[in-house]
């Protein structure tokens, strides 16, 4: 587990051409822009030399935007000014889009993307992808099932309360008092989105009605969890059949959780990288990573946060992000550069186990 990986070979039977990558970004869900953000500085640090880009955008409205008017979407800069883009006949489907992709790099976030969605279409179409499966896309995306099946592989997780939308509107004060089952304050969250959208941090009662109806405005399930007095640690993880972990980092939100602004626009939070723990604890804390990696059937990369409770030193998995920010300056890439592996070779790392995935799950001939 202490190895950093390097890039390797090109995969073969690409072997005097450039890698044709399919770059997927935006998407139906909230998290959109942020979608949009790791897409472009993915697309920045493609090696030129062994991939050749074709961007590809999914509108808001959930319409397929072909090059060039999926670049148009990115931030204005020259590398977006990618050669051989070329117009495509209007109405563009997944199946024309994707004609001649060898491999595609899903940078999106949220529901209808990152939660196995987007992976079993390119399933049925037959293209190798980065990052895990259609089932550890879902469990990595839907927080009651990830819990679940953390808790059944022995890894220490917090308790929780899982919520039903179609409950909440025939009984919203009866379950605005079941949802204060934990104490206050405590957390209520949509139970399948990302990038903290719709988390409240509940310190009364008073305030759980409000809460709720955030929640609920993304999902027909909540999730309510107790606050753990805890530092937020986050490690890295990458690989197969054979994962590895990154150095663990830590987040000192700038606001009194790490929420949305938090994260994306006040630019205040401090990321320590490495963080300041004990040999010991950073061991526990990357085994636990790899743990849950495997325990959630993940594949290419996931993110796993982490609460180190203060007082008592205990660590819990709060969640595994299967398709985590990817901007320059988030987390993921950042520890990975921390540990030795710069950005660039992260991205061709990616698509280099996207295309080794595809090869080992072949069917054997005459098996």
């Amino acid at each position: 587990m202490d190895s950093v990986p390097t890039p390797t070979r090109p995969h073969p039977g690409t072997t005097g051409r450039r890698v044709r990558v399919g770059v997927i970004f935006g998407g139906r869900s909230a998290e959109h822009d942020v979608s949009v953000m790791s897409a472009s500085s993915v697309i920045r640090a493609v090696d030129p030399d062994r991939f050749e880009v074709v961007p590809i955008a999914i509108g808001r409205d959930g319409a397929w935007l072909p090059p060039p008017a999926a670049g148009a979407l990115l931030p204005a800069d020259p590398a977006f000014d990618l050669p051989g883009m070329q117009v495509i006949p209007v109405d563009p489907t997944p199946h024309v889009l994707l004609h001649g992709i060898d491999v595609v790099f899903p940078v999106l976030h949220g529901p209808m993307g990152e939660d196995g969605t987007i992976q079993g279409l390119l399933e049925l179409a037959g293209i190798p992808y980065v990052g895990s499966g259609v089932l550890g896309s879902a469990l990595g995306m839907e927080k009651v099932r990830s819990k679940e099946m953390l808790r059944y592989h022995g890894l220490p997780v917090t308790d929780w309360l899982s919520l039903k939308r179609r409950d909440w509107r025939s009984d919203p004060d009866g379950m605005a008092h079941r949802a204060g089952a934990f104490g206050f304050p405590c957390f209520v969250k949509p139970s399948a989105l990302g990038s903290s959208v719709g988390v409240s941090k509940v310190k009364s009662p008073d305030g759980m009605p409000e809460a709720l109806a955030i929640a609920f405005q993304y999902g027909e399930r909540a999730l309510v969890e107790p606050a753990v007095d805890g530092r937020e640690i986050e490690v890295s993880v990458l690989g197969n059949h054979d994962p590895v972990a990154s150095v663990p980092g830590e987040i000192v939100p700038s606001n009194e959780f790490y929420d949305y602004a938090a994260k994306y626009l006040d630019g205040r939070s401090e990321l320590h990288v490495p963080a300041t723990l004990s040999a010991p604890q950073a061991d526990e804390v990357r085994d636990l990573a790899v743990r849950a990696f495997v325990a959630l059937d993940c594949a290419g990369l996931a993110r796993a946060d982490f609460f180190l409770e203060r007082g008592t030193g205990r660590w819990y998995v709060n969640e595994l992000n299967t398709m985590p920010g990817f901007t320059t300056i988030s987390m993921y890439p950042k520890l990975w550069e921390a540990t030795g592996l710069a950005y660039r070779d992260l991205v061709t790392r990616l698509i280099e186990l996207a295309l080794e995935r595809w090869d080992d799950r072949r069917p054997v001939p005459g098996a």
